[in-house]
C-alpha cells in the first residue's frame, strides 16, 4: 500500500551542499591561447585520474536529478540521487533519493534508497524508521521488528511497545516469532544498559501476556516498574494484563495511575470503564465516563469509543444514553447510527434497528452498515426482505451499485444459492452491460468454478471496455501463465507487461512477471521480479513463487528457509503445502 504521509517541512538539501559534501575539485591544464586545436583535441587527456570530486558523468546526474525534483518529477530525481549515492558513496545522497522518492510516493523506490542510506551511515536512526514503516505496510512484521530492534540497539527509541500493542491486536501478526525476536534482543550483553531497555521490556510483557505466558510478562513489568515507576506505557501494560487475567480489581488501579500521569490518554479511560463495567458496577462506570467526558468537553470520539465499549461487554443501555446526545447534532456522526442500529440488534427490535442502518450515509460505515443490516435479516429467516432491502439501496446509491451487488452475491454464496448469484449477476449486467466491475466478479466467480472461458470472456469484455484496466489484465495473464498453456505464455508474458505499465508498483503484477518468466523457462529472469514482490507483498503465494524460483536456481537451502518462516507465520498455507507436494525435497527440517 503506498505511504500517503509526505514530509513536511523537510525540503530537499540544495544542490550545492550536496556537491561540497563530495569534498574535492578537479583541474584541468589551464588554456594558453585560441588554437584550433581546442575543437580538435580532447584537453584532458593528460589530466590524472579522477579519484575525488565531481566528473563530468557524475556533475550530469546530479543537475539531471536537481532539475527533475524542481519540476516535479520525484521519480527521477529519486534515480538520479541514488545513481550518485552508488558512484559517490555519499549518506546525504542517499537520504535524498529517499525523502525525493518519500514525496513521489513510490514506495519501492523509497525502500531501495533508505536500504543505500542505512548501507552508507549505519548508525543514522532515520532510515531504519522508513523501513521498519514500509515493511509494517506490506505486512512484514518480522522486518519490522528488526529495523525497531536496530534502532534501540543503537541507542534510540524504536517505539516497540507501540509495535507489540499493534501486533496483540493484529490476528495475521506472527506473536511467537516477534516474541522469540525481542528476547534474543533481551538476552544479548549489555542490553539492560540502552536508553529505550524499558520500550524492550514492556513489548516483550505484552506479546508474552498475548501468548499466555502471564508469569513472566509480570516478571518482565516489575522490571521496568523498578525503573521507571512513573512510566505511562508501564501502567497501561500492566491494566491490560490484568483485564487478561481477570484481575480487576488491579486493572482499575493501574487504570487509574496511568489516569493520574497522562489524563489525556484516552485508552486509561477506556480500561477504567471496562474495569468498572466487568466488576459489574454499572452506575460507577456511568458516573466515572460522565465527569471524564465533561472534563474533556463531551468529546465526541471519547463517547463513541465509550459507548462502543459498553455495547462489546453487553451492557446496551448505558450504551444508548452516551449516544442520545449525538442524535440532537445537526450531523450526526455515521459510528453512532451504526452503534444504534447495533443497540436494537441487540435488543431484538429488528425493524428499528434496520432504520439506523439504513441512516449511515456514504462514507466508511456505509458497506458495513447495508452488510450487518442484511444478515441480521437473513438471520432473522428474512432473506426476501433482505434482498429487497439492497436492491432499494441500490437505487438510492448509484456510488455503491456495484458493491451492494456484490454484497448480495456473497450472501447468497454463503446461503450455498450460487446459481441465485449468477442470476443476480447476469441479470444486473444485462441493465448495465458496461459495468466493468460487476464483469470482473462474474469473471472470478466463472473462474473459481472451474469456467475458464467464461473468465476469459467477462474479462476480455473488461479490456475492451478498460484497456488500461491493470487488475484485469493481471487477472487473465496471471491466469494463462499459470496454466502454462505452452501455446498462450508469450500472450500472458504481453497481458502482463501491459499490467506493468499501468500500475508499476503493484506487487501482484510484480509476481505474476516473475511467474511468467518462469513459466518461460528463465528463472534468472523471473527471481529479480518475484524477490520484489515478497519484499513488498510476503504473503505465501508470492512465497511459494520465489521459492520455487530459488530451488530451479539451485538454492534450495534458501527456498526451505523461505518456507520454514511463512510456516511459521500462519498455520493455513494451502500454495506452500502445494509446493512440497511437488517438491518434498524442500520441506524444512525439523531443527
Amino acid at each position: 500500500m503506498p505511504l500517503r504521509s509526505r514530509l513536511s517541512g523537510s525540503p530537499l538539501l540544495p544542490l550545492a551542499a550536496t556537491v561540497v559534501l563530495l569534498s574535492g575539485c578537479q583541474s584541468s591544464p589551464s588554456y594558453n591561447g585560441g588554437s584550433p586545436s581546442l575543437f580538435n583535441d580532447d584537453p584532458m587527456r593528460s589530466a590524472p585520474p579522477i579519484t575525488r570530486g565531481l566528473d563530468a558523468e557524475g556533475l550530469r546526474t546530479l543537475l539531471g536529478a536537481e532539475l527533475a525534483g524542481q519540476r516535479g518529477d520525484y521519480r527521477y530525481a529519486s534515480q538520479g540521487y541514488l545513481q550518485a549515492s552508488q558512484r559517490y558513496a555519499a549518506p546525504a545522497l542517499a537520504e535524498r533519493a529517499t525523502f525525493a522518492a518519500r514525496f513521489g510516493e513510490d514506495v519501492s523506490l523509497m525502500e531501495t534508497s533508505a536500504q543505500r542510506w542505512r548501507e552508507l551511515a549505519p548508525q543514522a536512526e532515520t532510515p531504519n524508521r522508513l523501513l521498519a514503516s514500509i515493511s509494517l505496510q506490506r505486512g512484514d512484521w518480522l522486518d519490522s521488528l528488526e529495523q525497531r530492534l536496530a534502532i534501540t540497539q543503537g541507542g534510540g527509541h524504536g517505539e516497540l511497545t507501540p509495535f507489540a500493542e499493534l501486533a496483540v491486536s493484529e490476528e495475521s501478526a506472527p506473536l511467537n516469532l516477534l516474541v522469540r525476536q525481542l528476547r534474543d534482543h533481551l538476552a544479548q550483553p549489555g542490553a539492560e544498559q540502552l536508553e529505550q531497555h524499558s520500550d524492550a521490556l514492556l513489548a516483550t510483557a505484552l506479546l508474552e501476556a498475548a501468548l499466555g505466558d502471564t508469569q513472566k510478562a509480570q516478571e518482565r513489568l516489575d522490571e521496568v516498574a523498578r525503573r521507571e515507576p512513573e512510566s505511562p506505557a508501564l501502567w497501561l501494560a500492566q491494566a491490560r494484563l490484568a483485564l487478561e487475567e481477570g484481575d480487576l480489581q488491579t486493572a482499575r488501579r493501574a487504570a487509574q495511575q496511568g489516569i493520574d500521569l497522562a489524563p489525556d490518554d484516552v485508552r486509561f479511560i477506556l480500561m477504567l470503564a471496562q474495569a468498572e463495567i466487568r466488576l459489574n458496577n454499572i452506575a460507577a462506570a456511568e458516573a466515572q465516563t460522565d465527569a471524564l467526558l465533561e472534563s474533556h468537553g463531551g468529546n465526541q470520539d471519547l463517547r463513541l469509543a465509550l459507548a462502543q465499549l459498553y455495547l462489546e461487554e453487553g451492557h446496551s443501555e448505558p450504551a444508548y444514553r452516551l449516544l442520545q446526545p449525538l442524535i440532537g447534532q445537526e450531523r450526526v456522526p455515521n459510528l453512532a447510527y451504526y452503534l444504534l442500529g447495533a443497540i436494537s440488534q441487540s435488543q431484538g427490535d429488528i425493524d428499528n434497528a434496520l432504520l439506523y442502518y439504513r441512516q449511515v450515509s456514504e462514507g466508511d460505515e456505509f458497506l458495513p452498515a447495508r452488510a450487518t443490516a442484511a444478515q441480521m435479516l437473513i438471520d432473522d429467516d428474512r432473506l426476501i426482505d433482505a434482498r429487497a432491502f439492497l436492491r432499494i439501496e441500490r437505487m438510492r446509491y448509484d456510488r455503491y451499485f456495484g458493491d451492494l451487488v456484490a454484497l448480495e452475491v456473497q450472501l447468497l454464496d454463503q446461503l450455498n444459492q450460487p446459481d441465485e448469484a449468477t442470476a443476480l449477476l447476469n441479470r444486473e449486467l444485462a441493465r448495465t452491460p458496461d459495468d466493468t466491475n460487476l464483469l470482473y466478479l462474474r469473471g472470478m466467480r466463472a473462474w473459481d468454478a472451474g469456467n475458464f472461458s467464461g473468465m476469459e470472456q467477462d474479462l476480455r469484455q473488461v479490456l475492451r471496455l478498460e484497456p488500461n484496466n491493470a487488475v484485469a489484465l493481471n487477472a487473465l495473464g496471471y491466469t494463462l501463465a499459470d496454466m502454462n498453456l505452452p501455446n498462450r505464455l508469450e500472450e500472458a508474458q504481453a497481458l502482463i507487461e501491459r499490467a506493468y505499465e499501468a500500475d508499476p508498483n503493484n506487487p501482484a503484477v510484480l509476481d505474476s512477471m516473475g511467474w511468467v518468466y518462469f513459466r518461460l523457462g528463465q528463472p534468472e529472469e523471473a527471481l529479480p521480479w518475484l524477490e520484489s514482490a515478497y519484499n513488498q507483498m510476503p504473503d505465501q503465494e508470492v512465497a511459494a513463487h520465489l521459492a520455487e524460483v530459488l530451488h530451479a536456481l539451485g538454492r534450495s537451502d534458501e527456498a526451505s528457509a523461505l518456507i520454514r518462516r511463512i510456516q511459521s507465520s500462519t498455520s493455513r498455507h494451502p500454495q506452500i503445502d502445494e509446493l512440497l507436494q511437488r517438491h518434498p525435497e524442500l520441506t524444512p527440517s525439523a531443527s
